[in-house]
């Protein structure tokens, strides 16, 4: 019987040693710190419809509204409820980076959550009216060089929200306190399109998914995408401002967390999945029909990313006078 025994226990180790046991949750949910239609939803609508498309998880993955503070409530709910729900994973962008290198996210910095992965990004841009004598952005910048006090911007955020961000960058390149500069907060990249070409602001700062659709009907002028590369398809003719010989970057990556007290089991799993996912045609079709480029990032890479850009964004906030 002992020899039965030994023979059972071996048998079991390398039965588990072949197949590891597979930590995907029962139920998925994707909480949206945002209302519906918002740069958060299409984030959770990308991931549960690819996944649920490329069979990927066993039902449809729901999806939980909770507005407030550009992702701040959905934060601190996750953190202080359901810290280890295998199942809880949320949208989060560059923009709550930024609110967090902002300390406006309250008692939790960006070490208090589980950063999965990213599932692609956008890019800032910078647009001035077709008629506008600036036709490049060192054009731009020689001309806020020379008279700072005329160039206002329209950008869809408040002040140090992401627009604000991008065309602070522009004036620091044009060696200029950002915190002069002249900023119009507006709702979304449609009314800075309107501004720009009522002649309201010389410039307008917003991402090039945004821009794209009145470049192209030859209503605004793009001088410039914030990518570290040239970018595909409409946008391939915009040169980068690093081709034009400035260092501006500004990348809008969407991706997502789990709660801090998620076992290593089930963080590795959304780790796993989101990244083969990423790798999917089903995935990269609804990427691209919602606007997004490729970013891989996942795991440590993305953990690391994520804290590189709240550092990077802590900086840019003390010069300008944002936070102490």
């Amino acid at each position: 019987m002992p020899m039965f025994r030994g023979a059972i226990a071996i048998v079991c180790s390398v039965f588990a040693l072949s197949f590891p046991a597979v930590a995907k949750p029962d139920k998925t949910e994707c909480i949206v710190g945002a209302k519906p239609g918002g740069g958060f939803d299409l984030t959770c609508r990308l991931l549960g419809g690819a996944l649920q498309a490329t069979n990927m998880i066993d039902r449809p993955m729901t999806y939980t509204y909770m507005e407030g503070g550009v992702g701040a409530t959905a934060y601190n709910h996750i953190i202080s409820t359901r810290p280890g729900d295998p199942g809880a994973i949320v949208a989060v962008s560059t923009g709550s980076a930024l609110l967090l290198a902002q300390k406006k996210f309250g008692a939790h910095d960006e070490n208090a959550v589980r950063w999965v992965g990213a599932l692609g990004a956008e890019f800032g841009s910078v647009i001035v009216s077709p008629d506008s004598p600036y036709k490049t952005l060192k054009d731009l910048i020689d001309g806020i060089k020379d008279k700072p006090q005329e160039f206002s911007v329209a950008g869809g955020g408040a002040v140090g929200s992401q627009d604000w961000m991008k065309a602070a960058l522009i004036f620091k390149a044009a060696g200029q306190d950002p915190k002069k500069m002249r900023y119009i907060a507006l709702e979304g990249g449609g009314p800075v399109v309107t501004n720009v070409l009522g002649g309201h602001v010389k410039i307008g700062s917003s991402d090039i998914a945004e821009f794209i659709p009145h470049h192209k009907s030859g209503k605004v002028r793009v001088l410039a995408v914030m990518s570290p590369e040239r970018l595909t398809g409409d946008a391939k003719d915009i040169p980068t401002a690093k081709e034009q010989g400035f260092d501006i970057l500004w990348t809008v990556w969407r991706g997502v967390y789990v709660g801090p007290k998620v076992s290593d089991a089930d963080y590795n799993w959304w780790v796993e999945t989101v990244q083969k996912l990423s790798t999917t045609p089903e995935f990269r079709k609804e990427q691209e029909s919602r606007g997004l480029y490729p970013f891989a990032s996942f795991g440590k890479d993305f953990d690391a990313h994520v804290k590189s850009d709240v550092a990077r964004f802590k900086v840019l906030a003390q010069e300008a006078g944002l936070i102490k």
